[in-house]
């Protein structure tokens, strides 16, 4: 396994590849990430990972500063993962001068976790944009957990005519429901006992809807005053087109609900697909 700091250097070493599988993270590597590189790897020849903490996605009042940085300890899952090479740049090697053309990503960027993180859609495209410039993969794995921000990659690939396939791979979980995310880590022990009934709650609303409840702003607005009355801060319960991510019709069958909600200062998201067929 290589690892690779400059564009120049991730250029030479790509050059003759082209059965290229890229994996793009923020490191603080879990089996999350790794199940990613597994389908990376059956993909392509040669599996690329890029870490790199991308301040373009943060807000002012965000955990930029202190967003786990193990870099070492990454490398040693990724080598052990089969990786061949990581793209691990610095921030002025992929902003060497100030990032003023940005991709403004569709109007569903400003919605559910868009709404509550202005910029964010953006940050995460631009910087998205400029490693695929860079690796110039034939294929892209992303987690469904962040569904959002995949339906956005492939919204960016299809409109700019990218020549990438998209592969997006189900969300791994803890033994007990809690989808894994490098934020856990900031759960203290009793918020992690509490956690899991996030992915419990959205399993309700999939319930409820499979049983016929058609009022689905009714279910969300009881799903989050339930997560409410235990402790939870929650930002949104949302039941959409799994297609378009708008606002699921009453003839929608093939649907997603979506949730984002703190645990004291810790922002969880996740999301359930489910069909009424």
């Amino acid at each position: 396994m290589e690892i690779i700091t400059t564009v120049a250097g991730l250029r030479q070493r790509l050059a003759k590849e082209n059965a290229i599988a890229f994996v793009p993270t923020m490191g603080n590597l879990h089996a999350g990430h790794l199940q990613l590189v597994e389908a990376a790897r059956q993909h392509g020849q040669c599996v690329v990972v890029s870490i790199f903490v991308n301040p373009l996605q943060f807000g002012a009042n965000e955990d930029l500063a202190s967003y786990p940085r193990t870099l070492d300890a990454d490398c040693e899952k990724l080598q052990a993962a089969g990786v061949d090479v990581v793209f691990a740049p610095g921030e002025t090697e992929m902003y060497p001068t100030e990032q003023t053309i940005t991709v403004n990503p569709p109007p569903i960027a400003n919605e559910l976790c868009g709404a509550a993180r202005p910029g964010h859609f953006a940050g995460v495209a631009t910087v998205v944009l400029k490693l695929f410039n860079m690796v110039q993969p034939q294929v892209a794995v992303f987690g469904k957990k962040d569904f959002q921000q995949l339906f956005i990659i492939r919204e960016l690939v299809k409109q700019l005519n990218l020549p990438i396939e998209i592969i997006g791979v189900a969300t791994r979980r803890d033994d007990d429901g809690l989808a894994m995310s490098s934020r856990n880590g900031y759960l203290s022990a009793a918020q992690r006992l509490e956690a899991p009934r996030l992915q419990r709650a959205l399993q309700l609303v999939v319930e409820a809807a499979r049983k016929g409840e058609q009022d689905f702003t009714a279910i969300e607005a009881q799903t989050a005053q339930y997560l409410t009355q235990l402790g939870w801060i929650v930002d949104y319960i949302s039941i959409r087109s799994a297609l378009t991510l708008l606002s699921a019709e009453k003839t929608e069958r093939q649907l997603v609900v979506l949730a984002a909600a703190k645990l004291g200062k810790t922002r969880l998201i996740d999301n359930l697909e489910f069909s009424l067929d």
